[in-house]
């Protein structure tokens, strides 16, 4: 086998590394939108309290050591201003200036992946710094792809889509008698535009959509590794796969990524076809670099020992690290569906005293199930986390979200951070003086209801979740001041 690739496979090159700089845009530009009011000084879940117990040895980041809302601010913003420099090709003039940008743009998203606990548990974000740190040593525009350079991103695009089949068909056995997506439409972690319409969708397009989804997740992934033009058809049906479910709900960035991702099964020549482009002069790389892409491919071969058996065990897990440099992982995807949906409807009132005609007002999400007369919004693949952790804190008692508490108090002190991660603040002009939570059960609306009442969604009450809190309450303010969480409303700019 060359170490070398043909000469057109430097466009398989261009369209995953600009993808993929694509990718760690948005997920810098969420760090900027999103970090502080969840894990700054103020945030839901403190990075300064974490720190305490760690040690950059067991979480490697560089906010182990600084850990203000500036630092926060500077490296999000220093990861914009790259990845824009990648997605336009400027860094990549010379070897060494796309080894640093990639190099510092991974340690950048490291160091917020390591600090982010909860807000930052999903499995994407390994696979975005896994390809990441191959991206580092993809050589620049000028020089000929190293074979070993897009294997490795294939035997990544292998591990993500084969694992997520091999725990689909070990899991949830809707996915083996093909009615899994009966469910998942209504039930995913958050529906966009389409999924009403997906859910409502003939029987038979669920059916087919599950045998779709089995071919392209248990049978496709072994095509990335055969000859052109079989590894090409490979990645296009894993294209087509992705973005059928991009449509249907809102996944953050992973069917994204995923799709860039196996442009790097994709020959050089179909995409030639698709966007004729005059290609540079390519020059066969330095000797150390050569050396080095071989090193790391030896690295990857022997990092990948966990994840094999992983996939081969009767006991597979679904999204597990092997290590703090969130290298060669185990991946995978909705192993069990959901059903029914529950939902966290956070309230509150000004009223200073509860009484039976006490009114409470709701707290809209940007992107959760609330109103039931809202159509499901488009916003994959930006990442909502806290609407993310909403649906997750449905799963069981707000005891196991430490965040929720702080979240009820936050917004008790109307805290101006907080409030810009919901949609909406329904108390404008003052806090209110108790909030509260209530457990739901959603369903879609049926065709008939839809047209009748103009509804998305229909819900129940459950049963309360959170009771009514007031911060003038001894035992909530002592729970707050326990967990170190307890801060000043006036602080926030209102007294």
């Amino acid at each position: 086998m060359s170490w070398l690739r043909a000469e057109h496979d430097w466009l398989t090159r261009l369209a995953l590394e600009r993808g993929l700089a694509l990718v760690y845009l948005i997920a810098f530009i969420n760090a900027v939108n999103q970090f502080k009011p969840l894990l700054g000084a103020r945030g839901l879940l403190p990075v300064s309290l974490l720190v305490r117990g760690t040690s950059f040895g067991e979480d490697p980041s560089l906010f182990i050591f600084f850990h203000s809302d500036r630092a926060f601010t500077i490296a999000a913003w220093a990861g914009v201003a790259i990845s824009s420099l990648l997605l336009a090709g400027i860094a990549q003039r010379y070897t060494a200036t796309q080894m640093l940008a990639w190099g510092v743009l991974w340690a950048l998203y490291l160091s917020f992946v390591n600090v982010g606990q909860t807000f930052y548990g999903f499995g994407w974000e390994s696979i975005l710094l896994e390809a990441g740190f191959y991206a580092i040593f993809l050589g620049s525009r000028n020089t000929y792809v190293q074979t070993i350079n897009l294997w490795m991103f294939r035997w990544l695009l292998f591990r993500v889509m084969f694992g997520a089949g091999l725990i689909k068909m070990r899991g949830d056995p809707c996915w083996r008698n093909l009615t899994c997506l009966d469910y998942h439409y209504e039930t995913q972690p958050m529906p966009n535009p389409l999924s009403w319409f997906f859910f409502w969708a003939p029987e038979w397009t669920h059916q087919g959509g599950v045998l779709f989804n089995h071919f392209s997740e248990l049978i496709v992934p072994f095509g990335y590794f055969f000859p052109q033009p079989v590894a090409t058809i490979a990645g296009l049906i894993t294209i087509l796969f992705q973005f059928s479910i991009f449509v249907t709900g809102n996944l953050s960035w992973l069917n994204f990524l995923t799709m860039v991702l196996a442009f790097s099964a994709i020959d050089g020549r179909w995409i030639a076809k698709a966007i004729p482009i005059q290609p540079p002069v390519l020059h066969t790389p330095a000797l150390w670099h050569r050396i080095v892409v071989i090193a790391v491919g030896a690295l990857v071969v022997y990092l990948s020992i966990a994840p094999v058996r992983n996939m081969i065990s009767p006991n597979q897990i679904m999204n597990t690290v092997y290590n703090r440099w969130h290298l060669v992982g185990t991946y995978g995807a909705f192993g069990s569906i959901t059903r029914p949906r529950y939902e966290v409807i956070v309230e509150g009132t000004a009223d200073r005293v509860i009484t039976p005609s006490t009114e409470w007002r709701e707290y809209e999400f940007k992107a959760k199930p609330g109103a039931t007369g809202r159509l499901p919004p488009q916003v994959a693949p930006y990442h909502l986390r806290l609407d993310w952790l909403m649906w997750f804190a449905a799963f069981s008692s707000y005891s196991q979200h430490p965040w929720f508490v702080n979240l009820m108090a936050k917004l008790l002190e109307d805290d101006r951070a907080v409030l810009s991660l919901l949609r909406s603040n329904p108390f404008p002009d003052a806090p209110p003086h108790f909030v509260r939570a209530r457990l739901f059960e959603y369903h879609f609306t049926t065709p008939e209801e839809r047209a009748r009442t103009g509804q998305w969604w229909k819900r129940e009450y459950v049963q309360p979740y959170f009771p009514a809190v007031s911060l003038d309450n001894a035992s909530f303010r002592g729970i707050l001041e326990r967990q170190g969480w307890l801060t000043n409303p006036a602080a926030n700019g209102r007294e």
